[in-house]
């Protein structure tokens, strides 16, 4: 091959990695601002606020980071954003009222659409729907297990987790929690789920497999009304958005029991762990910013005012 050869091939390898390397942005959802927010993740800087359109919640990233969704409720659809160029690309149909959702491995979204009481399955590059699946009334939390073979789908007013079989999409097993479940995720294993109950201000350890609840925290605080949950990148944390009581709870991912407290911003409500889980985001609704946090001190470094409302928030990293 002469040189003239290699370099070409050389200069296309470096733009083809160029084209899938991580931005380092976080984008914020607002509901209340029918927006996103794009925040610089190193300098904590906002690059730039796009109109989504109404009333905008979940959001999520494409298996290749190649694109973000957002659904936005107030419009019965999901939108595409470009993470480099910050464009609204397309959009498509989402069912009524989608709230929030996951994103499988294969690309796929589920999608919890409250007012349906359903979960629908929709194929984001052809905008085309795959599945649907009965749940109980008021679905709103999903999540998808890092094996890719079960997906949980929380509703409120049923006070149920759903536990779906993948790639089959249908229910195998109904699992009775607390009052008003919020949100749910996997152990790393896909063996445990954790899930929290907004009215009962609780978090609890569920055995996927058997449906057994092992084990249940009360958050201890009357204020405390928790939304997200997320595990930490070892395994050995939960961290739990306090909802009013203006407060992430770290726990201890095998006891439950409360090994910290870290104060944010009134109404937290998600959030969004770092790759190398040391920068954990959260959503501050009623304060219109988000918190910065870093996860070995459980300290708030930053706080970086967003749109109206913010619900939502991913990291491109």
């Amino acid at each position: 091959m002469t040189s003239s050869k290699l370099a070409l091939t050389a200069l296309l390898a470096a733009l083809a990695l160029d084209a899938g390397a991580a931005t380092g942005r976080v984008f914020v959802t607002n509901e209340k601002g029918d927006s996103v927010t794009v925040i610089d993740g190193k300098t904590n800087k906002v690059e730039k606020t796009i109109a989504i359109g109404a009333r905008p919640r979940g959001i999520g990233l494409a298996p290749d980071g190649s694109e973000i969704y957002v659904a936005v409720s107030g419009e019965n659809k999901i939108a595409v954003l470009d993470p480099k160029t910050l464009e609204v690309t397309r959009s498509f149909p989402s069912g009524d009222d989608p709230e929030t959702f996951a994103v499988h491995k294969d690309g796929h979204l589920y999608i919890s659409n409250e007012n349906d009481a359903k979960a629908s399955v929709y194929d984001p590059k052809t905008g085309k729907l795959v599945a649907e699946i009965e749940v109980g009334i008021e679905p709103e939390g999903v999540a998808i297990s890092p094996d890719g073979k079960r997906a949980i789908v929380t509703s409120e007013s049923t006070n149920m987790l759903h536990i779906i079989a993948i790639p089959e999409n249908q229910v195998v097993n109904n699992i009775l929690v607390g009052a008003r479940p919020r949100a749910a995720t996997f152990s790393a294993d896909s063996k445990l789920a954790y899930a929290t109950s907004e009215i009962g201000g609780e978090v609890k350890k569920v055995d996927v497999e058997s449906g057994t609840i092992l084990g249940r925290m009360s958050l201890a605080d009357d204020k405390a009304k928790p939304k997200d949950v997320l595990v930490s990148r070892d395994g050995k944390q939960l961290y739990v958005a306090g909802g009013r009581a203006n407060t992430v709870f770290v726990l201890d991912a095998n006891t439950l029991e409360v090994v910290a407290q870290i104060g944010v911003g009134k109404r937290v409500w998600g959030l969004a762990l770092s790759r190398d889980g040391k920068r954990l985001y959260s959503t501050d609704g009623a304060d219109n910013q988000v918190s910065v946090i870093d996860t070995e001190k459980h300290s708030v470094t930053a706080k970086v005012a967003t749109g109206e409302a913010p619900w939502g928030v991913v990291i491109d990293d």
